[in-house]
């Protein structure tokens, strides 16, 4: 896999050294940027690395921006008579095969360029794809450019415009990619979805535990005082278990004692009365 980067990071030159070759146009380094100068006209820069297949990717930084044309370019061959080229009229995004010198468009994406985008093409077989700052804007299926593996930029020489930051990089299944360079923010997802389940596999019984585990249990961490019980509950009183013999009682100063005596208060009763005296055979006289 081959790669080529550039950041311009170095003293103001027009020689850019020896990994650029300028196909037109006079480029030079301006303040760690790249220039294409103020003499008008298009003008090409291509990268003197070349990639090792055909698909691959190329994205550069604009760094300062006016109405004109500016763009990367892939698939290219050595002066990009052929290639893809995504670039901005400094009104919106344009993607372009390049057959023979002729630019057919055959994507778009309306937004100006502004301070700062990062634009990036890329082309993997038939699939050719278009980005601004890390978010795809235009994806199309074309045949028109199979092969090429020059890589560069592509804008009209005016003074307002800078670049900064070029990479090329080879693109294989499986690759690992680079650090993405801009984010966005994560969207609310909307609706929902049901995943049909499938029947289990296998099933098993459940399986009664064995052993057993004692703990010992903690102090009582608190304690209440008895609550009084609210409502009456009634109970059956069962036969006396045991029984004492009855004692006498006293009446007044006299105890009693002897056998059990029945007492009836009433009129006195007798059966002996008194009454008149009553003649027998033997009466009482004076002495003999």
């Amino acid at each position: 896999m081959a790669s080529f980067s550039d950041d311009f990071n170095r003293p103001n030159s027009s020689d850019l050294g020896v990994g650029w070759v300028e196909v037109s146009g006079d480029w030079s380094i301006i303040s760690n940027q790249l220039s294409p100068g103020a003499a008008g006209g298009t003008i090409i820069l291509r990268a003197a690395t070349p990639m090792d297949s055909s698909d691959h990717s190329a994205q550069v930084t604009i760094a300062a921006t006016t109405t004109a044309s500016q763009g990367v370019w892939c698939r290219g061959n050595s002066n990009i008579s052929s290639g893809y080229l995504w670039r901005n009229d400094g009104t919106s995004w344009g993607l372009f095969a390049v057959v023979g010198g002729s630019f057919l468009i055959i994507g778009t994406y309306a937004a100006a360029a502004a301070p700062g985008d990062v634009a990036k093409v890329e082309a993997v077989g038939s699939t050719i794809k278009g980005f601004v700052n890390g978010i795809q804007r235009v994806s199309v299926v074309n045949t028109d450019v199979p092969t090429g593996t020059s890589v560069g930029i592509r804008t009209e020489s005016v003074s307002g415009l800078r670049f900064d930051d070029f990479t090329a990089a080879d693109i294989t299944a499986g690759a690992t990619l680079g650090i993405a360079i801009a984010t966005e923010t994560a969207q609310q997802l909307t609706g929902t979805k049901t995943a049909q389940l499938s029947p289990a596999f296998a099933a098993y019984a459940a399986q009664p535990a064995t052993g057993s585990k004692v703990a010992v249990l903690g102090a009582v961490a608190a304690s209440e005082a008895p609550q009084t019980l609210a409502g009456a509950k009634t109970a059956s009183i069962a036969p006396a278990a045991t029984r004492e013999q009855a004692q006498l009682l006293a009446v007044g100063t006299m105890p009693l004692s002897g056998p059990d005596i029945d007492v009836t208060v009433g009129p006195p009763r007798s059966r002996w009365s008194a009454g008149a005296v009553r003649g027998s055979g033997w009466e009482v006289g004076a002495p003999c």
